[in-house]
């Protein structure tokens, strides 16, 4: 349905794909969001639950109150979304009954899991739409849930800023080292 030709490889894709701070002006194809949003679609999730929905603010009214529900006087770090052209607000959806109980028995969120596994497919597949994004986990929920008419049963959980980035190459990736987080067949503490 949406197949793009490519030569790109996996792990160039992961490579390639960071947290963009910095956005053009240049506007950004609901196509290329419904590619995104169509990877996320095919994320798995515990019992096949897809406790998540997307909704994408792309109006230049509404877009900007979003952007400015994303921080504040005292909280100033997440201020570049305001020059991000689309947001994609997911909210979390019920999950299915046996996902539900096996959460609740386990004690592990799972719907969070599952929203997290749909958001990275979501930023993989703007990587590869040669998109910059940055998923967001501080706002103002309850601006956020009155801006968008999501009802109080349901939350945000995460706001996804895209666009294009300022920048043609991706920074250089600073993270601990394989031996630092890999053990094999034990946990190993570190030194």
């Amino acid at each position: 349905m949406y197949e793009m030709e490519t030569d790109m490889k996996f792990m160039d894709i992961v490579k390639k794909r960071e947290s963009v701070r910095q956005f053009t002006d240049e506007p950004v194809s609901r196509d290329m969001i419904d590619r995104c949003i169509e990877a996320a679609r095919l994320a798995p999730s515990a019992c096949n639950s897809q406790p998540w929905k997307f909704i994408v603010v792309d109006d230049t009214k509404l877009r900007p109150e979003i952007a400015q529900a994303t921080w504040s006087k005292l909280a100033l770090f997440n201020k570049f979304v305001q020059d991000a052209p689309v947001l994609v607000v997911i909210t979390v959806e019920k999950s299915g009954f046996a996902a539900q109980i096996g959460g609740f028995l386990k004690d592990k969120p799972y719907y969070l899991f599952d929203i997290g596994i749909a958001a990275e497919h979501f930023c993989l597949q703007a990587a590869e739409e040669n998109l910059g994004t940055c998923m967001l986990g501080w706002f103002d929920e309850k601006r956020v849930q009155t801006l968008l008419n999501i009802p109080p049963s349901r939350r945000v959980a995460l706001i996804i800023a895209v666009g294009h980035s300022k920048h043609d190459t991706p920074r250089e990736k600073r993270r601990k080292t394989l031996d630092e987080i890999r053990v094999f067949n034990q946990y190993q503490s570190g030194s």
